[in-house]
């Protein structure tokens, strides 16, 4: 199993090619957001959300760019960071399903919150109600566990 420096230092040969077309037009999002994803892939969060951050600058209303950097935000341990990002994503996409279903993880995971999380997933499941079966099952086992979780405390 490769180690995090190991990861890096394939993940910044990776981008080469990448960055060497971001010299030519910085301003590429999609670029940017391919860098971005080479960075997350190999677990460099802050790298990839860098990236992801400048494509945001370029595109601003990209909401799924927007949730993949609080993904990454979340993972370098910037939960707040997280947090912020989802719900511009939210101003942007009231019904992301993406957005929705990690705001939910993040506040349960993160800040300890099983309320805003059950808010979140509430909102996802009322937004979509023809959501995946196997989805749908998985976000209802998960609203279950925190009602129990607090019935418990």
């Amino acid at each position: 199993m490769p180690s995090l420096d190991d990861m890096k230092r394939m993940a910044d040969k990776q981008a080469e090619p990448l960055l060497a077309k971001l010299q030519a037009n910085p301003k590429d999002p999609d670029v940017l957001k391919q860098v971005a994803h080479v960075y997350e892939s190999a677990h460099q969060f802050k790298d990839a959300a860098n990236y992801y951050g400048k494509a945001l600058d370029l595109n601003p209303k990209d909401v799924e760019t927007r949730t993949q950097r609080a993904s990454c935000l979340f993972y370098a341990n910037d939960v707040d960071g997280a947090l912020a990002e989802l719900q511009q994503a939210l101003k942007t996409d009231p019904k992301d399903v993406n957005s929705l279903f990690n705001l939910g993880w993040i506040r349960m995971r993160g800040k300890n919150d099983p309320k805003g999380a059950l808010a979140a997933w509430e909102q996802l499941l009322k937004t979509h109600p023809e959501l995946e079966p196997a989805k749908k099952a998985q976000l209802e086992k998960l609203i279950a566990d925190v009602r129990g979780q607090k019935s418990a405390n």
